[in-house]
């Protein structure tokens, strides 16, 4: 049995669920019946057969509605691996950085191309630190404190998550002078990162030992099922640009979040109507059961 979870935070109703059995019928999914998970918020449908039919009718095809289609069995995921730049905050570290250092449209523009897959992921990461050479340590704290905001359902998904016995990480092209703090307020365990290199209470302008790129991602993920003892289908992988592809495609629910359009094509589900609450009614978790952030 399959199922395509239909989330609209508190405007969902009948005639779009309706119209999900419609075209999952049309498409020959034989749908089996739906229930609610949080009336109003979330729903099930069931469907007997087809997945990637039922994927490709389905994308984008109720207005203001996400919709996830998966298996049913295994739904509820063991490992949470996350990017951090625009998907548990709603930034871009490096940009902002930037801009306290006089170069911050210099390096959106970098950062927008990378992301796209448009360019190299490590030159230019390697090519935007550069322009941060001589910029007080004393920036970053700043930076931090003014500029950088948790992406609304960071926090309940990342507790309700670890409160319910996932391993949860968080794996950045960032900076650990970002990234720490992140973790830490969000509830997640690990985390995997870039160090910004400093001297004489600046920045240097290069990143410091082994650059988390694509494959670093990756090698977490697969890290993080031999820790646990599962294998990628228990892996709920979330990022939005292109550096996050290839452990999206690995993961058993691979999820591209308000993501590049790269990113949003290749990706099994995408949320881009509702916060990342939206990723507990995917895994059948009511709201009852989350540890509100």
């Amino acid at each position: 049995m399959f199922i395509a979870t239909v989330i609209a935070a508190r405007r969902l109703n009948e005639n779009a669920i309706d119209r999900v059995e419609q075209i999952l019928a049309q498409a020959g999914c034989e749908p089996a019946g739906w229930r609610w998970i949080d009336e109003g918020d979330a729903a099930d449908v069931e469907f007997r057969q087809g997945l990637v039919n039922a994927r490709a009718a389905l994308r984008d095809a109720v207005e203001g509605c996400d919709i996830v289609v998966q298996a049913a069995i295994g739904r509820e995921k063991a490992i949470l691996i996350s990017d951090m730049d625009s998907t548990m905050i709603g930034q871009e570290c490096i940009d902002e950085l930037a801009d306290l250092a006089g170069v911050g449209r210099e390096v959106a523009a970098v950062t927008e191309r990378a992301m796209r897959g448009e360019i190299d992921f490590v030159g230019a990461l390697n090519d935007r630190v550069a322009l941060l050479a001589g910029l007080p340590v004393g920036k970053v704290a700043e930076c931090l404190a003014t500029r950088i905001h948790d992406t609304p359902g960071a926090q309940t998904l990342v507790r309700t998550m670890r409160a319910r016995g996932a391993l949860t990480i968080l794996v950045s092209g960032g900076f650990r002078r970002f990234a720490g703090p992140v973790a830490q307020r969000l509830g997640f365990e690990r985390v995997h990162c870039n160090v910004l290199g400093a001297a004489d209470g600046c920045l240097m302008g290069k990143v410091e030992g082994p650059i988390v790129d694509a494959a670093a991602k990756l090698a977490a993920l697969e890290q993080a099922c031999v820790a646990r003892g599962v294998d990628r289908t228990a892996v709920l992988a979330i990022g939005d640009g292109a550096n996050d592809l290839p452990m999206i495609e690995a993961a058993g629910l691979g999820v591209a979040f308000n993501a590049k359009p790269i990113v949003a094509a290749a990706a099994a589900a995408a949320i881009a109507h509702n916060d990342l609450t939206a990723l507990l009614w995917v895994q059948g978790i009511s709201r009852a059961h989350w540890i509100e952030g």
